[in-house]
C-alpha cells in the first residue's frame, strides 16, 4: 500500500543530498531551505481559473518550509496559466508544473528539506507531492479531496486548506485521470497539455489576499 501510494504522488526526477556531500554543499542546501522570516504566520492565496475560484489558506506553524515556498512560488507567479494535470476522483488533484518551462528552471535544483507532518492530510487540506526520498519536494501541490489520513505516515505535511470554493476543486475536469506525462510537461508546458489534452482546466491566476 505504501509503495502504491507513493507511486500515486511521485515526482519524477527528484534527488537529495548524499551522506557525503561536502561542508560547502550542505551549507548551500541549508541557505535554500532557509526560513524566510517576511512571510506572514497566516496568508490566504485566491486561485482564478477556468472553472471557478477557490481560495488556499496556508499556515507555517503546520508545515514552515512547505508554506513558506507556497508563498515564494505565488509570489513568483509561477502557477499563472498552469493545468490542473492529474486528478484522481476522491483521492487528489494536483498541479504545478509550469505552463512554460523556462520559469521552472530556477526552482528545479531547490529542493525542499522535509517538514514533520503535525496535521493529518484531512479533506480540503494541501500539501507538497513527493517521493519516497528524503527532500524531494519542489513546486507540486496536491488538495486532498477525500481524507486521506494514509498518507500521514508516509510524509505528506499539509500546509493549508482550501477554506472557500471547494466545490470548483470538485468540478475541475477529470477525464484524463493520470494521462498527462509529466516529463513531457516538463520539457513542453501547455505547448504539449494544450495539443493532446484540451480540455483541462487550469489556473488563471493567483492572487495573494
Amino acid at each position: 500500500m505504501r509503495l502504491l501510494l507513493v507511486a500515486l504522488l511521485c515526482l519524477s526526477g527528484c534527488s537529495y543530498k548524499p551522506p557525503d556531500a561536502s561542508p560547502k554543499a550542505e551549507a548551500e542546501t541549508k541557505k535554500k531551505s532557509a526560513p524566510v522570516v517576511n512571510i506572514p504566520e497566516k496568508f490566504q492565496v485566491r486561485f482564478e481559473t477556468s472553472k471557478g475560484n477557490f481560495t488556499i489558506e496556508a499556515y507555517r506553524d503546520w508545515a514552515p518550509l512547505g508554506a513558506e515556498r507556497f508563498h515564494q512560488l505565488v509570489n513568483d507567479k509561477f502557477y499563472n496559466d498552469a493545468r490542473f494535470f492529474r486528478i484522481v476522483p476522491h483521492f487528489i488533484v494536483q498541479f504545478g508544473l509550469a505552463a512554460n518551462p523556462a520559469n521552472a528552471k530556477k526552482w528545479d535544483t531547490q529542493k525542499l528539506k522535509d517538514d514533520d507532518p503535525i496535521r493529518t492530510n484531512a479533506y480540503g487540506t494541501v500539501a507538497f507531492a513527493q517521493t519516497g526520498d528524503v527532500e524531494s519536494r519542489s513546486t507540486q501541490i496536491f488538495i486532498n479531496v477525500r481524507s486521506n489520513q494514509t498518507l500521514d505516515e508516509q510524509g505528506f505535511a499539509p500546509f493549508g486548506k482550501v477554506i472557500e470554493g471547494i466545490e470548483v476543486v470538485e468540478k475541475l475536469y477529470s477525464g484524463y485521470g493520470e494521462q498527462p506525462n509529466q516529463e513531457k510537461i516538463r520539457k513542453l508546458g501547455n505547448t504539449y497539455l494544450n495539443e493532446s489534452f484540451p480540455k483541462l482546466d487550469y489556473i488563471r491566476k493567483t492572487v495573494l489576499k
